[in-house]
């Protein structure tokens, strides 16, 4: 995207008109000289008669009207005796009121804040200011004085006024001399200054390459960026290597630098059947959380339900169907156990056989739950059941805590009031959401846990539904028949056959399975746009933006996510007369867009068509972008019945949704899928990721591509890697030398 042309106003501050003391975020008046001008933005620690700088543009904000919204300022102490007066009289400075302050510029003018910095006995020659009270209003004045300090050095390092908020409330007056004694400091907690900004700062201040701060941060950086990766845990014997290649370091100062790290509990090394991993303090605290709530759930389990049998034959009566002997033991199995896990993958009845738990745990008189990690797999959940479903997030009830990380409501002290929870597309489930489910459970309480095992696992650290499988301890049952209803199905019949090794059918035409074989990236590209905009309309009445989804395994190259969108953009919503679009990170936004959340945010507004308000907007939530604000840089999407309005640095959480990868599309259903087979990347050419997308789709499935790209994928079963704790923690085998 092209640099945006900033404005600057200089001027001293008027008034203070809002400020949030967590966020820095601040409404001001400044007086230019010529005009009061309403500013807007991160300035924090910012008051009445200082002298300010700040970069911008004009906005137009529907309640307020016209603004200046500041993405950058500098701050100044007051000059004039009237700028001081004001200054001190605002109570910028603690322990001076407007009383004080009046008397000291009246004893000392332009020079009262350098006498209250250097010579605060002066202050006593006024009456009421006692040398106790000078040598406070004195030292005050210097904290004061160090934000606007820190607020200045800190942006020479190009640290935005939001970061630097966190950085003063994390480390007080003494930031700088935190960050110039170790820059590494800035990675850690909820700071969010990433190891490669650090290490810039770091080389400013001459920082040795070896220096020991700097390599406990590379390690830390190692765990935190495969934790990004699926990973819980490193081996020891993989992340020294690795620190040691990424830091042009020895090993051996590497293994120093881990020994300090172990030393006072920044990481947390665990022997695994003889080997070390090391874990970063919360993943190491959720997984131990996890196990040991388990095996006491799996120790005192929820009181079992008799008579299943009778129960079962008379849903098969009332219904008029039969169960399969799996069905019945997996219904058995949830009303005797306190836990199961219910995989499969589909037409095998997963639905069918939770109705029927649902069904009798109500009969029985208990409050039964249902919960999926995402809004859409939500929706499907209560739209198969026909029982209410939440995300998970929302049924644990989200909120910000004193950090501004997000936490939940709902925990061990404020326990869900159910007797049952069923937590669907369990795949999905990293360890942190998993651990935060487990807290919130009431004791006795029962949990049923449903997924298909051979779906991709979450995009989330942790491997939660195969570590529990994989453990032999939770009660699982597998449905693996498909039933006759199914059997008539292309997608369902080849997705068995993909999963267990086998070519599909890919020579029947008349079904909702299609392979149209293709070659060569730009004429698989105009077959997809053409199946989008053109064929499937015409031949299926699907529309673009709300039926038909493309998948991709990958973000970049020619049939990556990115060029895709940028294509289908602009063969369905191409530009036009009266359509507004905006610019963001390199990408367009137009009226019209389907477009996608892309990461969590947990205090997003939006507003129901009835005007209930709510928040909180989660990755992979789908709209339409339905009008942009250029004056403002507004835009407004519709995500089902909510609409929400993104605003300023929200518009990077936001990207076009013609085209996804494979691994956002976990958790939802399609009523059509378009998929290209074309040589990506090794790594992202692997059965578990074709079989995730075929099972996306709904009524009609499209393979377009390269028949051996297709053989290969199957062939390879190699499944993501993950190293986690989980499994081992339940099991127990831990310092066993297995």
């Amino acid at each position: 995207m092209p640099e945006k042309s900033l404005i600057e106003l200089t001027g001293s501050v008027e008034n203070v008109v809002f400020k949030n003391e967590q966020n820095g975020y601040t409404v001001i008046e400044i007086n230019t000289g010529s005009e009061l001008v309403t500013a807007v933005g991160v300035m924090p620690f910012v008051n009445v008669g200082e002298k300010v700088r700040v970069a911008g543009t004009w906005v137009n904000n529907p309640n307020y009207g016209e603004q200046f919204q500041a993405e950058a300022f500098e701050q100044a102490e007051p000059e004039t005796s009237a700028d001081i007066l004001k200054y001190l009289s605002s109570g910028a400075v603690k322990g001076i009121g407007p009383g004080t302050a009046k008397k000291i510029v009246a004893s000392f003018g332009e020079n009262s804040l350098k006498i209250m910095e250097k010579e605060p006995m002066r202050l006593c020659s006024i009456k009421g200011i006692t040398e106790d009270k000078a040598l406070k209003i004195s030292a005050e004045f210097r904290r004061v004085g160090g934000m606007r300090q820190m607020m200045l050095s800190l942006s020479r390092y190009g640290i935005l006024p939001s970061e630097a908020v966190r950085i003063w409330r994390a480390f007080g007056p003494s930031s700088l001399e935190h960050i110039r004694e170790d820059p590494y400091c800035l990675c850690g907690g909820s700071l969010g200054i990433g190891f490669g900004r650090a290490d810039k700062i770091a080389a400013s201040l001459d920082l040795s390459p070896d220096d020991i701060c700097r390599v406990r941060a590379g390690i830390v950086y190692v765990l935190r960026h495969n934790a990004g990766n699926g990973h819980t845990c490193l081996p020891a014997d993989k992340l020294l290597p690795a620190a040691a290649r990424m830091l042009k370091v020895d090993e051996g100062t590497a293994v120093s630098a881990l020994e300090s790290l172990k030393s006072d509990s920044s990481v947390v090394s665990k022997a695994f059947c003889g080997r070390d991993f090391i874990f970063t303090p919360d993943l190491y605290r959720s997984e131990v959380y996890s196990s040991g709530r388990l095996k006491m759930m799996l120790h005192y389990p929820a009181p079992s339900i008799t008579g299943a049998g009778d129960m079962i034959a008379d849903i098969e009566k009332q219904l008029g169907i039969t169960y399969a002997e799996g069905q019945k033991f997996a219904i058995e199995e949830a009303l005797s156990k306190g836990m199961l896990i219910l995989t499969g993958g589909p037409g095998t009845g997963k639905t069918t056989t939770l109705k029927a738990i649902i069904n009798i745990l109500e009969a029985e008189g208990q409050k039964v739950m249902l919960a999926a990690p995402t809004g859409r797999a939500a929706k499907r959940m209560a739209e198969l059941t026909g029982k209410k479903a939440k995300t998970i997030h929302r049924l644990l009830q989200v909120e910000w805590d004193a950090s501004d990380t997000p936490a939940f409501a709902k925990n061990e002290k404020n326990l869900l009031k159910c007797d049952a929870l069923i937590i669907d597309e369990l795949s999905m489930v990293d360890a942190g959401l998993f651990e935060a489910v487990l807290r919130a459970l009431p004791l006795g309480c029962r949990l049923v846990m449903v997924g298909d095992c051979n779906q991709l696992p979450s995009v989330g650290p942790g491997n939660v539904l195969g570590d529990l499988i994989n453990s032999g301890l939770v009660p699982t049952v597998q449905l693996s028949r498909i039933f006759r209803q199914s059997m008539s199905s292309l997608i369902v019949t080849n997705a068995h056959k993909i999963v267990s090794g086998q070519m599909p059918d890919i020579t029947t035409h008349t079904s909702d399975f299609f392979f149209l074989p293709c070659s060569g990236s730009q004429k698989i590209a105009d077959a997809v746009s053409d199946l989008c905009s053109r064929r499937l309309p015409k031949s299926y009445g699907f529309s673009p933006f709300a039926d038909i989804q493309v998948l991709s395994p990958g973000r970049k190259g020619p049939l990556g996510v990115k060029e895709l969108n940028a294509m289908l953009q602009q063969a369905l919503n191409p530009p036009s007369h009266g359509k507004k679009q905006i610019s963001c990170n390199g990408a367009i936004f137009r009226e019209g867009d389907k477009v996608m959340q892309i990461k969590n945010d947990y205090d997003m507004q939006w507003v129901l068509g009835d005007g209930t308000c709510g928040e909180g907007v989660f990755n992979g939530d789908m709209g339409i972008l339905t009008s942009i604000n250029k004056r403002a840089s507004t835009l407004t999407v519709q995500m089902d019945n909510r609409t929400v309005e993104y605003t300023g640095d929200k518009l990077q959480e936001l990207e076009t949704a013609y085209a996804m990868t494979v691994h956002k599309s976990q958790g939802n259903e399609f009523p059509a899928v378009i998929m290209p087979l074309y040589r990506f990347a090794p790594q992202l050419m692997y059965r578990n990721l074709l079989y995730t997308a075929v099972t996306r789709a709904k009524s009609l499935l499209i393979l377009i591509g390269s028949s051996q790209v297709l053989r290969i994928m199957i062939a390879n079963d190699k499944k993501t890697k993950r190293y986690t704790g989980l499994c081992r923690l339940i099991t127990g085998e831990v310092d066993d030398g297995c």
